[in-house]
């Protein structure tokens, strides 16, 4: 996997579009801070770690357990999914940074852009409040 960010929301997206309630993610330090922000900001119900084998296939047996991220998908009264985008900005071949003045807005003010600074993964709301700058990673609306 050459970009983990790329596949932590796609793997948010095909489960709000499945309609699941929780989606499993492979663990990094970068991948918790996403979940944190999505669920300060609402997006999520919330997430928790746990240890799991992956599993095997045909003669392959792998002894070793990983970590992943078991996030669960917040839905409203009528099964509307909370979240209704997700959009990856900053890519491996293409980074995007802005100043602390450049912060972008998501529909008007509506979604959320998240940041990584210099004093961690913050939405750009919270970045521009601390005249940070940084590299915008997503946009959640």
């Amino acid at each position: 996997m050459t970009d983990p960010i790329a596949d932590f929301l796609t793997r948010i997206r095909n489960a709000v579009t499945a309609d699941a309630d929780n989606v499993l993610i492979p663990s990094s330090q970068f991948s918790k801070e996403l979940a944190r922000v999505l669920t300060e900001e609402g997006y999520i119900e919330g997430w928790s770690t746990r240890m799991m084998k992956p599993t095997g296939r045909g003669k392959h047996k792998i002894r070793s357990e990983f970590e992943y991220i078991d996030v669960v998908l917040k839905y409203t009264e009528d099964r509307e999914p909370v979240i209704s985008g997700l959009k990856r900005i900053s890519k491996p071949g293409r980074r995007d940074y802005v100043k602390a003045t450049q912060l972008p807005r998501v529909l008007g003010g509506m979604g959320t852009a998240i940041v990584t600074t210099s004093r961690g993964v913050m939405t750009a709301y919270e970045a521009k409040r601390q005249q940070v700058g940084g590299e915008v990673v997503a946009f959640v609306w």
